[in-house]
């Protein structure tokens, strides 16, 4: 199955995507809903469809599939790690700390655009994407979300999206040397698309490990700039959710980015191999796309900068503890 959010001249819906048509889901159903519900309602509700309301997949304009309850982005690639290292920090390099745990990063789920979207860009000079499947999470009857062992947590996975992580990677190394971040470098958008692929679509890519041996590939104004197989990440996605529920809560509609998958799942990881801005960053008017085998692509056509209100320098303060050792302070009059 595949599940979509669309506009349909002054109307969204939201249901199946069915061949070269999308349906409504029976009963005004929403995708937050049906995740909620879990895999198995939802293959009840396309059993129900009504083919009368199919409308023409090429008459609508689709939407980000879901409205994300959070979105977890992991760095689950060696490869990616090797290279975008050199890029942001300086220094190429795979911390021990990698191989202990699957990394991630909490980013913004208010600024998910949708593939077609033309995306407007902070002002960076070094503007850059990042090629990645996400898993999302659906409902289990029975089950919190909490603290997933290895044997229940493969059924927390409702499905599959192709995820473009857009990345000013000039903010993100400013910000990420004071310890913390990524943040702003990350925060203008994030692309999901072009629809959410159930679970069981995938089954047939899985290898003998576990992983997903699907095709990634990323191409910009038309030319192939990376290519891998989602497989060789560091941890299969039951790990990840497994880790994110760790002392913790995974939810219905909750979104986990695999990372960028490696072999030039984004522009970072070949400049920190070349040592220069080959290829170049993005810029205005440029197309990025992104195909994964059994899921489908997003196309996103760059946008222009947006200049945003200027914040001052830290002030430098006295330290003093007491208002009384402050001059002009109420208790020093």
């Amino acid at each position: 199955m595949r599940i979509a959010r669309w506009v349909d001249g002054a109307d969204i819906g939201e249901g199946f995507v069915d061949g070269a048509t999308v349906i409504p889901f029976p009963d005004g159903l929403r995708v937050a809903e049906v995740l909620a519900q879990g895999i198995d309602a939802a293959s009840a509700l396309f059993g129900r469809r009504d083919l009368a309301a199919a409308r023409p997949l090429a008459d609508v304009r689709l939407l980000a599939p879901l409205v994300p309850a959070s979105i977890r982005d992991f760095v689950a690639f060696e490869e990616h790690v090797e290279g975008v290292s050199a890029s942001v920090d300086g220094k190429s390099e795979v911390v021990p700390e990698w191989y202990e745990a699957p990394t991630f990063y909490f980013t913004n789920p208010h600024t998910v655009r949708a593939t077609r979207d033309v995306v407007p860009i902070p002002e960076t000079q070094r503007l850059d994407v990042e090629l990645e499947l996400a898993a999302v999470i659906g409902g289990v009857p029975g089950s919190d979300g909490e603290n997933l062992d290895a044997a229940s947590v493969a059924a927390h996975i409702f499905g599959y999206t192709v995820m473009n992580d857009w990345s000013a990677r000039d903010l993100q190394s400013r910000e990420m040397k004071v310890r913390l971040g990524p943040a702003k470098g990350k925060d203008f958008a994030m692309t999901l698309g072009p629809w959410i692929v159930t679970v069981d679509e995938l089954e047939p890519y899985l290898d003998a490990d576990g992983f997903l041996a699907v095709r990634a590939e990323l191409f910009i104004n038309g030319e192939l700039i990376g290519d891998d197989l989602v497989s060789n990440m560091g941890w299969p996605f039951p790990e990840l959710v497994m880790y994110a529920a760790r002392n913790s809560v995974v939810v219905p509609g909750d979104v986990l980015g695999s990372g960028t998958v490696g072999h030039g799942g984004c522009l970072g990881e070949l400049w920190g191999r070349r040592g220069a801005l080959d290829p170049r960053p993005l810029e205005p008017g440029d197309e990025v796309r992104m195909v994964i085998e059994g899921v489908g692509e997003i196309v996103n056509v760059v946008g222009e900068r947006v200049p945003a209100p200027v914040v001052p320098r830290a002030r430098e303060r006295s330290r003093q503890r007491h208002r009384s050792e402050v001059a002009g302070s109420p208790a020093g009059r």
